[in-house]
């Protein structure tokens, strides 16, 4: 196992290498220049020409072929050194360092990501449960259809949809935000986490609040991995049901419940816990349409901000932020194989 993990763990390098490779040619491909964008239309071509000098944009982008100074002395080498140093370098519009950002923007993220997957892995997995179970029932055709049109409704509408029925006409849930202004004013959290902080703090007004901001984006932002998680779930439990020892299961004399839980799920739990770990690493790479439909200041939010921006710092760490974590949690994903399923071993 250890062995496995350290491969893995190895493998990530080339893998980031890559990436970081493809953002930063990606982003200096996009047409616009950051100096203009700053300094406006109005500004004078020296202006520009003294802070493209000062971010370092008018140095060639791989080699120095100019003859002066280093050969290596050019954008993309500064880049990669700094980031195998750890420093994701400074934002060109904030002038904030990267990693301090992420540190603001990611918790919203997370916390937001973690509620979207408790509903849609809860809700998923037991409606596609009792879809299995009721094969060709009512509810199985019904359920089975709403999960159609939840892969397929356009998180954009679906969010604005809830708001105007539950912020607007029933004013039940707030329209946008984290917490509301008059307790958020002054408040420290300790996390980032505001449902946490507000227990750690002393303040269940403030964890209250929290819950109450987050159902209507966490509920937009789980429809869709709930809708495949139901339906991968049913599939699963399907193909399992008709196993020669789940008839042996009940030729013993088992409760259905017990058959059903503890031999039919635990033996499909693999294809979808593959599903979960997926949209869990989506998820966390930044919800951008569910966080700029409820305003939440979240890492895709920041993110497409930088490159609207052309704010090659943000993007370039913030992706790779991302990319890290969606592949620490696909290796999280294939350890748990092996205690879901004994007979896999690394």
């Amino acid at each position: 196992m250890a062995q496995y993990i350290l491969r893995r763990l190895l493998g990530l390098i080339p893998v980031l290498l890559g990436i970081a490779f493809l953002v930063f040619m990606m982003l200096r491909l996009i047409p616009g220049d950051p100096a203009t964008i700053m300094l406006g239309e109005r500004s004078t071509d020296e202006q520009r020409i003294n802070l493209r000098a000062q971010l370092g944009l008018d140095r060639p982008l791989f080699f120095n072929t100019t003859g002066e100074g280093n050969l290596f002395d050019s954008q993309y080498f500064s880049f990669m050194g700094r980031t195998l140093q750890g420093d994701l370098g400074t934002s060109i519009m904030r002038r904030t360092s990267v990693a301090e950002e992420l540190k603001t923007f990611f918790p919203a993220t997370l916390e937001l990501t973690i509620a979207a997957m408790l509903i849609a892995t809860t809700v998923g997995i037991i409606t596609g449960v009792l879809s299995a179970t009721r094969r060709g029932s009512l509810f199985d055709a019904g359920s089975m259809t709403f999960a159609l049109v939840g892969v397929s409704m356009p998180i954009f509408w679906l969010g604005l949809m809830l708001q105007y029925l539950f912020a607007v006409n029933l004013g039940w849930l707030p329209i946008s935000q984290r917490l509301s202004p008059d307790l958020s004013r002054g408040f420290q959290g300790i996390t980032g986490l505001y449902t946490i902080d507000g227990l750690l703090r002393g303040r269940p007004e403030i964890t209250l609040d929290a819950l109450h901001h987050l159902l209507l984006p966490a509920v937009t932002l789980a429809t869709v991995p709930m809708a495949i998680i139901a339906r991968m779930t049913r599939s699963a439990m399907l193909e399992v049901l008709g196993q020669d020892y789940m008839r042996t299961a009940r030729a013993k004399g088992l409760r259905d419940q017990v058959v059903v839980v503890r031999h039919a799920l635990k033996n499909a739990l693999l294809p979808v816990v593959t599903v979960i770990g997926l949209q869990l690493g989506l998820l966390l790479s930044g919800a951008i349409l569910t966080e700029t439909v409820f305003s939440w200041p979240g890492i895709g939010t920041w993110i497409l901000n930088g490159i609207l921006a052309r704010d090659y710092p943000i993007v370039q760490g913030g992706i790779l932020f991302v990319a890290t974590v969606f592949v620490l949690v696909n290796l999280l994903v294939d350890l748990s194989y092996a205690w879901l399923d004994p007979r896999i071993r690394y």
